[in-house]
């Protein structure tokens, strides 16, 4: 078992998320940047799917009240505490009683933290991810929280993973065009590439909010609801965008002039409030 002594910023157990439930007015949640927890959970021997924790801005402290193989993926930050050979991208032990520490990312905003066998909180429709729109799942954590280890029985080997831990990437997210752009005047989507946003301080796990040029409408009012993706941008009557992370709601009226690429998310999972981020038209092939 693990105690949360504190959970930084904003911290939340998170998996792969709950799909399939959509229609039912529910998000899917789940990781903000899931390439990091797969890594993190590839580390420690797990099956990428199994649950660990999301800390946001860092400086959490976990005491771990049984040994364990733990490992670190996302935004890099320092490790202090009772671990021998602890830092990111490397599978590492905690002795019972010892403490993880992380301090301030070096850059980014969210970290993950995989232990072998997984977290184990009890699952609600099929994941364990904390969501934060509908308030489904385990509840933040706060000190004091005390989260179950699932059992490492059958998983396999530790290895360090032949991928290397990644880096920084440029703040650009490349987009697909629509599917509301009709809703947009001529030369808005070219607006909404020509210079950066800045990513306001009312971002979180539904949405990166930006600060910038609006793109202008060429039809007033609302659309019907109708489904939604992650990577969204939607563009609310403020004219300000919004990129849909993994607590978006799953429907929404305000015309969407396009959507981020998959292999951009975790730009936006990891940028941080006062962040500059470009969008870029990806080529029609």
């Amino acid at each position: 078992m693990i105690e949360v002594l504190a959970p930084g910023p904003y911290a939340t157990v998170q998996d792969l998320g709950r799909h399939g439930y959509a229609h039912l007015g529910v998000p899917s949640s789940g990781a903000a940047d899931a390439g990091s927890l797969r890594l993190a959970n590839r580390l420690v021997g797990n099956p990428e799917r199994l649950a660990g924790v999301e800390v946001t801005f860092g400086l959490a402290r976990l005491r771990f009240l049984e040994g364990a193989w733990v490992a670190l993926a996302g935004a890099p930050c320092p490790v202090s505490g009772g671990a021998s050979g602890a830092g990111m991208g490397v599978p590492f032990w905690v002795p019972k009683g010892a403490e993880v520490r992380l301090g301030t990312p070096e850059w980014g905003l969210r970290t993950y933290l995989a232990v072998r066998g997984g977290v184990a909180v009890e699952p609600v429709l099929g994941s364990r991810s904390t969501d934060s729109l509908s308030g489904l799942g385990p509840p933040p954590l706060r000190a004091g929280t005390i989260l179950p280890v699932g059992p490492a029985a059958g998983l396999a080997g530790i290895a360090v993973d032949l991928a290397p831990l990644a880096g920084p990437r440029p703040a650009v997210l490349r987009v697909l065009p629509g599917p509301r752009d009709d809703w947009f005047a001529s030369g808005a989507l070219e607006t909404l590439c020509a210079a950066p946003y800045a990513v306001s301080q009312d971002s979180n796990r539904v949405g990166v909010r930006l600060r910038g040029a609006e793109p202008a409408r060429a039809r007033e009012g609302e659309l019907p609801s109708e489904g939604m993706v992650t990577g969204a941008v939607q563009v609310p009557p403020s004219g300000q965008p919004i990129v849909f992370l993994s607590d978006h709601p799953p429907t929404g009226g305000y015309p969407v002039i396009a959507v981020v690429a998959d292999a951009d998310l975790p730009v936006a999972a990891q940028l941080r409030p006062g962040d500059e981020v470009r969008f870029k038209v990806l080529p029609h092939v």
